[in-house]
């Protein structure tokens, strides 16, 4: 069982940055996939970024490459999503997710994924 806890969202200006963490408990952390997705109201849930949990491979979104970094300290049982040059369309709920492997699907669907934090939001504005 994982427990994820996300943080470090709030109210950033058009062009700025915010880091986004996420906590997890449990000792196996280390062996699960993490990502990150975002939801706006009235949307879909949709995918942001993931990081392998051994090669520390990345894999990001069209939308937000170059502009985000997924990251991971397995001492600290933590991802984070470093988010630079915000714009108004990135607002959402950000979710951070962890995969164990056990379930099909690519990483950048939300069916991929065992666990899920509660959210953090992010409110771009102008």
């Amino acid at each position: 069982q994982v427990r994820l806890v996300e943080s470090g969202g709030g109210l950033v200006q058009a062009g700025g940055s915010l880091r986004l963490s996420c906590a997890a408990s449990g000792r196996t952390f280390s062996t699960y996939a993490m990502g990150w997705f975002r939801q706006a109201p009235g949307k879909d849930r949709e995918f942001v970024a993931t990081i392998n949990w051994s090669s520390g491979t990345t894999y990001y979104a069209d939308s937000v490459k170059g502009r985000f970094a997924i990251s991971r300290d397995n001492a600290k049982n933590t991802a984070y999503l470093q988010m630079n040059s915000l714009k108004l369309e990135d607002t959402a709920a950000y979710y951070c997710a962890a995969s164990s492997g056990r379930r099909a699907g690519s990483l950048s669907t939300t069916a991929r994924y065992d666990y899920w934090g509660q959210g953090t939001q992010v409110t771009v504005s102008s």
